[in-house]
């Protein structure tokens, strides 16, 4: 019914390397979740009541939905994009267009078959949910629920990469474009609790905003009201809603289908001369002239990777779609940064954490994505290997490659820089008081100031070269920015998890710190499996095991370092540390591309080189 791309995915996505190892990888992660969660709030020295493990149950529940959400609606608006994206970057999607098959089922397929995985993931999820009711705290109705909210979710937000990755050209965009009208959409819907009322004040806005927003509707989830809901429960309402959002865009996308694709001019056949030319001087001009590149001669930089990367359309048409979306989604995210900063209760405690951990995040995401495809998009292409194979030098390819993702990403790379400066002129990254002219403040926090400047710069840099580090050594393109993309969020909900789990436990670390040994150990292996799977080698390893390990005592330093304050200790040994193995790993990957080009991409080995 679906057609034969979906009955392919059904088939193939079983036999797929990792795809057991990916399950248990999630009822794993979801053990170390219990476990953890169990030491801080309970702990092993005594039996627990019943009281409390019904309190166990309810945070156990929140915390594994919370996550899985966050989860589903990344991968899935990546998967549905990659999906499509790299069968127009392998000219391959066209082909599907001059089949047989109806629009509905190029579609519908890609959409479904690209969903699969995240499919087995909420299938992995339901039953450990299920096993929390016999802890107490949740009601049945509940696991009903959130499963339904988790997979009206992964719907919508499939649809959603799928209809951008259908209508945008090239692999950056659509991923950017996906990633950043995903936040957008949650930065508006939650808006409506604050706008709406405004507008209208006869309508229940909470009950629209839990229809509209994943987040919200979780929350009416966990916390129904005693009396129940009069009418609808919002869960089974926000699964109407998102199930009218996927009709609407691949509506969409099936009535666009062959009106975007295959997008550009049509390649013209020149016309071959009429008479020929008996002089071989004008035989040769001719020839010149036929084969010559229609327009003004352009002359190329001593470089001409930059050159290509920064004076031509290689990343697609209208490359300010993406940077106009991205300020916008800057902008929302700025608005409340500024309100919580001005909130009038009084500053709340890491008040900067409100703006620059999201800001900060998106930029990442959006920096490494920009690498990865920089790379990809030429291997499906057919043009790296031709790239390879002409005269320009390792030193070329690389740091041409590494300045114009520099160049093309600048939008991205100052905003969290900048958004440093205004929280230290506002005093925010210590505990000055919010009365103190800006220059007092700056000047009190400008030690604090210069090592999150430094940080932040550090972490971009191993963005861009995990991106091109591990496109260059992963052939397949869609398992490339997955890799890539997915470490980078990994790392992010990781730290967040963490922070979660020290500021629920009141700071007492001593409690947890078994929990945090399988954290590291668990990320440490994720790093390493992607910096160095297929070519491990010493450097790759140290580097996979360093960074895991600095961004914990980075999070436990700032958290924890003055037990009974809000104080932190200062901020120069987090940056060293950071800087430290970050910037290890940034040398670990970069100087195998410089010095052993082929080497590091696997086109050789010792024994051929003996």
């Amino acid at each position: 019914m679906l057609g034969p791309i979906f009955a392919r995915e059904l088939v193939t996505v079983p036999r797929r390397r990792g795809h057991h190892a990916a399950r248990a990888a999630v009822a794993g992660l979801l053990g170390i979740l219990g476990i953890t969660t169990w030491q801080a709030t309970i702990g092993f020295s005594r039996d627990a009541t019943l009281g409390e493990t019904a309190s166990f149950g309810l945070l156990l529940f929140q915390i594994v939905v919370f996550v899985q959400l966050l989860l589903t609606l990344f991968f899935a608006a990546l998967s549905a994009a990659g999906a499509v994206s790299q069968e127009k970057d392998r000219r391959t999607f066209v082909l599907l267009l001059l089949t047989d098959m109806r629009d509905y089922e190029i579609v519908l397929g890609k959409l479904l078959g690209a969903l699969l995985p995240i499919t087995i993931q909420l299938l992995v999820t339901a039953p450990v949910l299920a096993m929390l009711l016999l802890l107490g705290g949740i009601d049945p109705e509940q696991v009903v629920q959130a499963v339904l909210v988790l997979a009206a979710a992964a719907i919508a937000s499939g649809s959603l990469g799928g209809l951008i990755a259908l209508w945008r050209d090239k692999t950056y965009q659509a991923i950017a474009l996906s990633v950043l009208f995903l936040v957008l959409y949650i930065c508006l819907t939650q808006a409506i609790g604050v706008v709406g009322p405004l507008i209208a004040g006869g309508i229940n806005w909470s009950i629209v905003q839990a229809w509209c927003d994943p987040f919200v509707a979780l929350v009416t989830v966990l916390e129904p009201p005693a009396a129940g809901w009069n009418g609808i429960a919002p869960g089974y309402g926000f699964a109407i809603v998102m199930l009218g959002w996927c009709a609407l865009l691949n509506g969409i996308g099936i009535w666009k289908l062959r009106q975007w694709n295959p997008s550009g001019e049509p390649i013209m056949q020149r016309e071959a001369p009429d008479t020929a030319e008996t002089d071989e001087s004008v035989e040769l001009e001719k020839r010149a002239r036929a084969h010559a590149a229609p327009g003004e001669v352009r002359a190329v930089w001593p470089n001409p990777v930059l050159w290509r990367e920064i004076r031509t359309l290689a990343y697609g048409r209208r490359p300010l779609l993406v940077k106009f979306a991205f300020g916008l989604v800057l902008a929302l995210i700025l608005y409340f940064a500024v309100s919580e900063l001005n909130r009038a209760g009084g500053r709340p405690a890491f008040a900067a954490a409100y703006g620059l951990v999201p800001v900060a995040v998106l930029s990442l995401l959006l920096v490494s994505a920009q690498a990865v495809t920089s790379i990809t998009s030429e291997r499906d292409g057919g043009t790296l290997d031709i790239l390879l194979v002409t005269d320009i030098s390792p030193n070329e390819f690389v740091f041409g490659k590494i300045l114009a993702v520099m160049y093309n990403t600048k939008e991205y790379l100052l905003p969290p820089l900048l958004l440093a400066i205004f929280y230290a002129c506002r005093g925010a990254l210590t505990r000055t008081a919010p009365d103190v002219t800006p220059v007092a403040a700056f000047a009190s926090n400008f030690g604090p100031l210069l090592a999150v400047l430094g940080a932040l710069i550090v972490l971009l840099a191993f963005a861009i070269m995990l991106g091109l580090h591990v496109s260059l050594r992963v052939a397949n393109s869609r398992l490339a920015i997955a890799h890539t993309l997915g470490t980078i969020f990994f790392l992010s909900i990781g730290t967040l998890i963490t922070t979660y789990l020290i500021v629920i436990n009141g700071g007492r670390f001593e409690n947890q710190w078994l929990s945090f040994i399988a954290f590291l150990i668990l990320g440490i292996g994720g790093l390493l499996y992607v910096l160095s799977a297929d070519r491990p080698s010493g450097a790759l390893t140290a580097a996979s095991a360093f960074c895991p390990l600095a961004m914990f005592y980075c999070v436990v330093t700032i958290l924890i370092a003055k037990p009974g304050t809000e104080e932190s200790a200062e901020p120069l040994l987090p940056f060293i540390a950071l800087g430290t193995a970050f910037g290890f790993a940034i040398s670990a990957m970069l100087v195998p591309l410089v010095s052993e080009f082929d080497v590091a991409l696997g086109r050789t080995t010792l024994m051929a080189e003996e």
